[in-house]
């Protein structure tokens, strides 16, 4: 993170760190951005102060600039790792335990339609790659991302990528469009990297039209946030659909919320893991499958773990349809420790 030329930041470990470097001034930093964008077919300027792109290695690049940025030229760049992070890391690490990634295995085996959500920088993306492994390899994957960061891999993957409009307004092609495309490749699943805006309406309708198994990440708070939000970019389409219409769409599309934060340690963590159930009412019904409990705070780390809260899904025959057969003891039952 380079804000102006004077202070660049980087982040360990989900602490951010001050660097005792700097550039010798903000024209050198403008060169370097101007460096940095050019061979990308990009370009930042006063007509254009801000730009957002993905470089060769597959990280992503934003930078913004006076007189948008009152600091200077302003320089963001988000590495991702050279080997995708596996499911066994993250179990590691303490983000998930190894009972609730069972369970998750099998809901994107079973064709659960899945929406990950959380915060910028929880690890959204990094946790839909991992989900994504367990797709079996004799299906017809298509990603469609605003900068391509999904790292897939099956064999049958199809990557689309949004392009911003030109110098002259035109040529923008939206994740809208690529949902509406998608859905005429014949997919078996479609993974949008992140639905921001109307295209949440898109792809609660190919959800809702066969394509099940179908994964995407939403910015939010909480799993029942991630459910408002959704149904606030939806109205964003402009269809001037009655808000039950909406919530009927969005209970009958998504089945499984799973919910990750930045903890105040910088670490990540999946909070929660919640079934959508239907509608009661005009009322989205919602239960935690999985929920994190913390038990203390030591030496700067947060203690806790995911545990089971003793409910099965209720789409457990579906999963049991796919031919998968989950001990009750992953949902914490019969399990008399935890309680």
């Amino acid at each position: 993170m380079v804000n102006g030329s004077k202070n660049i930041y980087i982040e360990r470990r989900g602490r951010i760190h001050r660097e005792p470097v700097s550039f010798e001034s903000d024209d050198h930093l403008m060169r370097i951005i101007d460096r940095i964008v050019a061979p990308l077919g990009r370009r930042i300027d006063e007509s254009s102060p801000y730009v957002d792109a993905r470089l060769p290695d597959g990280s992503r690049v934003n930078a913004i600039i006076p007189p948008i940025s009152l600091v200077g030229p302003t320089l963001t760049i988000r590495k991702f790792a050279k080997v995708p992070i596996t499911v066994e890391q993250l179990v590691e690490y303490g983000t998930v335990t190894p009972e609730s990634v069972e369970f998750m295995k099998a809901c994107v085996l079973a064709r659960i339609n899945i929406v990950i959500s959380g915060g910028t920088g929880s690890g959204k993306t990094t946790f839909l790659n991992v989900l994504s492994q367990y797709i079996p390899g004799d299906e017809r994957i298509i990603t469609i991302e605003n900068a391509a960061e999904l790292q897939l891999r099956q064999e049958h993957v199809v990557t689309l990528e949004s392009r911003p409009p030109n110098i002259e307004g035109r040529g923008e092609v939206t994740i809208q469009n690529l949902v509406v495309n998608a859905l005429r490749m014949r997919p078996d699943r479609i993974i949008v990297g992140e639905i921001r805006a109307s295209e949440a309406l898109d792809m609660l309708q190919a959800m809702n039209t066969g394509h099940e198994g179908s994964m995407t990440t939403a910015h939010s708070n909480s799993p029942r946030d991630t459910l408002s939000r959704i149904e606030t970019m939806t109205l964003m389409a402009g269809m001037d659909l009655p808000i039950r219409a909406i919530r009927e769409q969005i209970a009958s599309a998504l089945e499984l919320v799973v919910h990750l934060e930045r903890l105040r340690d910088g670490s990540r963590k999946v909070t929660h893991v919640t079934e959508i159930q239907g509608m009661e009412g005009d009322i989205i019904t919602m239960t935690d499958l999985f929920v994190f409990e913390q038990t203390g705070f030591e030496e700067g780390r947060v203690i806790g773990r995911l545990r089971p809260t003793g409910l099965r899904p209720k789409f457990m025959d579906k999963i049991e349809a796919s031919g998968i057969h989950l001990p009750a003891s992953i949902f914490g039952v019969g399990d008399r420790m935890r309680y």
